[in-house]
């Protein structure tokens, strides 16, 4: 149903720059995870050489002739299901109740 990768595979934390469609800026984003759910390609991103972040972002992304558009997830229901599945990959690995 899902294509989940981490990317903890890497030796570097493959990077995108995304431009704000408004202003014209550039930000460096990291990579954290990318999903495919039902057909679509999901990824989770935080500002790069940000160390303040405590979030991710989730954008949906889709091809346009040659190019990779990014673009938010604006329906409840779709952005609930993606975030879950994210937060199941960074979050299930925490067992707080494992003994040292």
């Amino acid at each position: 149903m899902a294509d989940i990768e981490k990317n903890e595979e890497f030796d570097e934390i493959p990077t995108i720059f995304l431009t704000d469609e408004e202003t014209g800026e550039e930000t460096e984003f990291e990579i954290l995870a990318r999903a495919e759910l039902d057909g679509q390609l999901y990824f989770a991103l935080i500002p790069a050489n940000d160390e303040t972040a405590e979030e991710y972002i989730i954008l949906k992304a889709h091809e346009d002739g040659e190019d990779i558009v990014f673009e938010s997830v604006d329906d409840d229901d779709e952005f609930e299901k993606v975030e879950e599945y994210f937060n199941d990959l960074f979050f299930s690995e925490i067992n707080y109740d494992e003994e040292e």
